[in-house]
């Protein structure tokens, strides 16, 4: 029988960042919260920065809270949101802070990009979907910039924050992959391309496989948080939706999807090779590396960032709805109403949100909605019939049939839109584990110890550790496969959506 063990998982999310202990007897794996954290991008003059500084605080805050005696702690992983980056100078220190995705200037530098190397040849070398935000478009966006001129080395989020642990700096696989500067067939550094695009190939770290050992913690840091300055980190699946697939329950022998649902929605499937046919470019879908040589063909969908951003223009005009009373909102208003694609280009950047989604049915020649109740219905119906667009999407380009649709992340606490997935979907919805990520990052660092050989091990402990839920589609077929029709007339003249495309 293996032996008990404790690890901590740092999953850090564009809202809000949580330290999450795993406790392992040998059989099942219990997790639990020890420290959340808000995290929110800042807006300066100049653009939307995170506050790294503030990530790393929190992040030995949450060694500090542990609770358990000094020892007992057997490693540490942490895994972030993907393509956003810290610039290290010579020395080791950071330039500035990280630029936020939402900050807008990628988009700007795409055309200079492909001018450089056209579309096509970018997607065949590297697999990945192009969006406005790709550390790629950052990259080259930045290129005049003092920051990356004084900048010695590019260091992903959870590569930086356990530089700062460590400090030793690599390049986490599975976060690499979103770069669009990794080869997708020999995973390491798509040299070539990364010269032709005018970026300095030094800039980048080697990269590693996750379930690899980094390093140990820092005398500093050993210091503040009380821990042993042996305590390992290891490289987990460092980008937080590898981490959630990790952790999704797939049974054997079934053709199933999963939804990774927090302020992004990834829908797709996990492969055992990419597919970078023209269809595939076309539909804009992502081949980013999973653990174990495993591809997760995917989409990004806006997801409930769209949510959260109405939440917070609605607290700022001076009431405070809970995400449940929203939720309650869009259950009390009917089926059917306003539909608009959720990942518009407009709707990717902080602001007022509610005004955005009223301006974008009135693009779609839809019903402006004004009512709370009906302008959320709207964004959870849009979600989940966005969902189905890529699920077959995906069906075409793979051609296989997809059976189940696992719902994974904080997404699977919300019965509404687990529900309205599934009666749109037409598929059953299994809905769980709802902390996936930061459970695919403790059973990665279970398997650097040797506790659970292979990927079936780890999905197998999964199983036996947590339940899910299942949500069967509504037998009244028709009024949803209605509503999907009239959405896809809807987003008939973008059906990619959200993307850069060439």
């Amino acid at each position: 029988m293996a032996e008990a063990s404790t690890h901590l998982a740092f999953d850090l999310g564009a809202e809000s960042g949580r330290a999450m202990r795993g406790d392992f007897d040998g059989t099942r794996v219990a997790l639990g919260e020890v420290h959340r954290f808000h995290n929110r991008a800042v807006a300066l003059p100049d653009g939307l920065y995170w506050d790294a500084l503030g990530l790393h605080a929190e992040i030995c805050a949450g060694l500090a809270r542990l609770g358990t005696p000094a020892g007992s702690l057997r490693s540490i992983g942490i895994d972030s949101w993907g393509c956003d980056f810290g610039l290290i100078d010579a020395d080791g220190v950071l330039v500035a802070n990280p630029l936020s995705h939402r900050d807008g200037r990628g988009a700007r530098a795409a055309d200079t990009a492909f001018a450089r190397v056209c579309a096509r040849e970018i997607y065949e070398t590297t697999g990945i979907q192009f969006l406005p935000f790709n550390t790629l478009f950052q990259l080259v966006a930045l290129e005049q910039s003092a920051a990356l001129r004084a900048a010695a080395q590019v260091l992903l989020i959870p590569d930086l924050l356990g530089y700062w642990l460590s400090g030793e700096r690599r390049a986490e696989a599975t976060n690499a992959s979103t770069t669009q500067l990794l080869e997708v067939h020999s995973g390491d550094w798509a040299w070539e391309l990364i010269a032709r695009l005018g970026i300095d190939p030094g800039l980048l770290p080697g990269v590693i496989a996750p379930g690899t050992p980094v390093g140990r913690l820092l005398p500093q840091v050993a210091e503040e948080t009380r821990l042993p300055a042996t305590t390992p980190l290891i490289a987990v699946a460092s980008h937080d939706t590898a981490s959630a697939v990790v952790a999704v329950p797939f049974e054997p022998g079934t053709t199933a999807a999963y939804i990774s649902s927090g302020t992004w929605s990834l829908v797709g499937v996990e492969l055992t090779a990419p597919v970078l046919s023209e269809h595939a470019r076309r539909a804009n879908l992502t081949n980013e590396r999973g653990f174990d040589g495993r591809v997760r063909l995917l989409k990004n969908v806006m997801g409930l960032w769209l949510v959260q951003e109405c939440r917070r223009a609605w607290v700022a005009r001076g009431s405070e709805p809970s995400y449940s009373d929203i939720v309650e909102l869009a259950r009390r208003s009917p089926v059917g109403g306003p539909l608009f694609d959720p990942d518009s280009p407009s709707l990717l950047a902080p602001g007022d949100m509610p005004a955005r989604i009223r301006e974008a049915c009135a693009r779609c020649g839809q019903p402006v909605p004004q009512e709370r109740a009906v302008l959320i219905r709207a964004v959870f119906e849009s979600l989940a019939c966005k969902y189905r667009l890529v699920l077959e999407e995906i069906e075409s380009v793979t051609g296989s049939s997809i059976e189940v649709v696992h719902v994974v992340g904080g997404g699977a606490s919300n019965a509404f839109l687990c529900q309205l997935t599934a009666d749109l979907t037409r598929r059953p919805v299994l809905a769980g584990p709802v902390e996936a990520a930061a459970l695919g990052n403790i059973v990665v660092q279970l398997h650097a110890f040797g506790e659970l050989a292979s990927l079936a091990e780890m999905r197998a402990l999964v199983r036996r550790s947590f339940d899910v839920r299942v949500y069967e589609p509504a037998t009244d077929a028709g009024r949803f496969d209605a509503l999907y029709q009239r959405f896809r007339r809807v987003v008939m003249v973008d059906l990619v959506g959200g993307g850069i495309t060439r």
